[in-house]
């Protein structure tokens, strides 16, 4: 979501770009256990201490929120992404605006967030420093079997007026933000009608116990061919 009152032909074309190719590129590939489910809604009945200079940020998620509501694009939900102590990304639900079912207020705002901070209209396009897809080292004590990695959002925290559904937290994850806070618990959201919960649950099963049909390893060799040509390529960019 790029800010209405910008119409460089830089954002211009990063709008036409991010919404052409939401539905096709975005993937929750991640697996969620059922421990992080309840970790979740165990820290969200803890009460938390108040910090004006970051009370904002939630304020501003919940706004953007209610005009989602308000204008009919979507859910109650939205989001704000921080950097240094300053916005960077905004997104809000818009859904139903769209008809995309995975237009969540934490996905836009990290597509708007990743479009701020990559200098080129496309994102992809420069690898450089600077953009988010500059390669940084892993972290110390760190299980991640790549030596480097993209940049993408390392060093953001990201402001959810409700707990995150399990592919938004993926999407999270991929984006490599630091901090999550979220206002509203999981089941605060079931009780208005939007129960993620369960997703965190079916995700702790076996492929053949889950509530949509998964036929595994379909073709194994077929699919095995990206990854060989994904291995063979000498100057592939870990993200």
């Amino acid at each position: 979501m790029l800010p209405a009152d910008c119409n460089c032909s830089q954002h211009i074309d990063r709008r036409k770009f991010l919404t052409r190719t939401l539905a096709g590129t975005l993937a929750a590939a991640s697996i969620m256990s059922i421990d992080l489910a309840s970790a979740a809604e165990s820290k969200s009945s803890i009460k938390v201490t108040t910090d004006p200079g970051k009370r904002k940020f939630m304020e501003e998620a919940t706004r953007l929120a209610i005009e989602s509501v308000e204008k009919g694009w979507g859910g109650p939900f939205g989001a704000v992404i921080v950097k240094d102590g300053e916005i960077i990304g905004r997104g809000q639900n818009r859904v139903l605006l769209t008809g995309i079912p995975v237009f969540h207020a934490e996905i836009t705002a990290i597509m708007d967030a990743s479009a701020r901070l990559n200098p080129k209209a496309l994102l992809g396009s420069d690898y450089g420093a600077g953009t988010i897809l500059e390669m940084i080292p892993r972290e110390a004590g760190s299980p991640d079997p790549v030596s480097e990695r993209a940049r993408m959002l390392k060093g953001c925290e990201i402001y959810i007026n409700g707990a995150p559904c399990p592919m938004c937290m993926s999407a999270i994850y991929w984006a490599r933000i630091d901090h999550v806070y979220f206002a509203a618990s999981l089941k605060d959201t079931s009780k208005i009608g939007f129960d993620d919960a369960f997703q965190y649950e079916d995700f702790a099963k076996p492929w053949d116990e889950r509530r949509i049909a998964v036929t595994p390893n379909f073709e194994r060799d077929v699919g095995l061919k990206a990854y060989d040509a994904w291995m063979a390529k000498k100057d592939r960019h870990p993200y």
